[in-house]
């Protein structure tokens, strides 16, 4: 049977694990949830499954600067305690987070924050591009999923391809590393801004709120 994106969405949500992942467990698993589980689980995601339900309401504020100054990131990456947060490896975790931030320019942290009418204008283009190559319309709205897919693989930081091995991606990472570090870790938000763009008033939004909490 077809997994729609709605029943991939919604085990993902609960689960941690990466969309390919669910999606992959969901087809072996014929759209049974609870097996989808069971393969997500003896396929080495279970910590990261046990953690799904935990509340990542600790963790740090990091910056990065690149390029001699002109790019920087801010980028807050929580995790469950604050004895984690303090650990060598989740602050190796949250500069790398922001490396990539840095290098790859995502938008947004996923696609559950991309405004519904970008996506919609992009999907009008695209309808246009295929109707212009004489594509049947039985076939359009098929390869319309996919294009759009790739459209969230490029602006959604979840779902880029991890700059340090694209072999998976940064929510991919962020499950391998809860695994790990045994508390589930999760990107909250980020801004970053680059010399010659002007600063985003999220972006100053941001560094005030950061400042305020440490009292500066």
């Amino acid at each position: 049977m077809a997994v729609s994106v709605q029943l991939i969405a919604k085990l993902r949500e609960a689960t941690g694990a990466g969309m390919m992942d669910v999606k992959n467990a969901l087809d072996e698993a014929g759209g049974d949830e609870s097996k989808a589980i069971e393969i997500l689980r003896k396929k080495g995601t279970a910590k990261a499954v046990k953690r799904a339900g935990k509340i990542a309401a600790e963790g740090r504020v990091v910056s990065y600067i690149h390029g001699e100054g002109r790019v920087g990131v801010l980028v807050e990456v929580n995790c469950e305690t604050d004895f984690v947060s303090r650990g060598e490896k989740f602050g190796a975790l949250t500069r790398d987070v922001a490396m990539h931030i840095a290098a790859a320019n995502p938008q947004y942290v996923s696609r559950t924050e991309v405004p519904a009418e970008l996506v919609e204008k992009e999907k009008a283009i695209y309808r246009d591009q295929l109707a212009a190559e004489k594509k049947p319309a039985e076939m359009i709205e098929k390869i319309l999923e996919g294009k759009i897919g790739k459209y969230f693989a490029d602006i959604c930081l979840l779902e880029q391809a991890w700059i340090k091995d694209d072999s998976m991606t940064i929510e991919q990472m962020l499950a391998a590393a809860t695994g790990e570090i045994g508390e589930k870790i999760a990107v909250r938000r980020f801004a970053r801004y680059e010399v010659g763009e002007g600063i985003e008033k999220e972006v100053v939004d941001f560094a005030a709120e950061v400042n305020a909490q440490a009292g500066m």
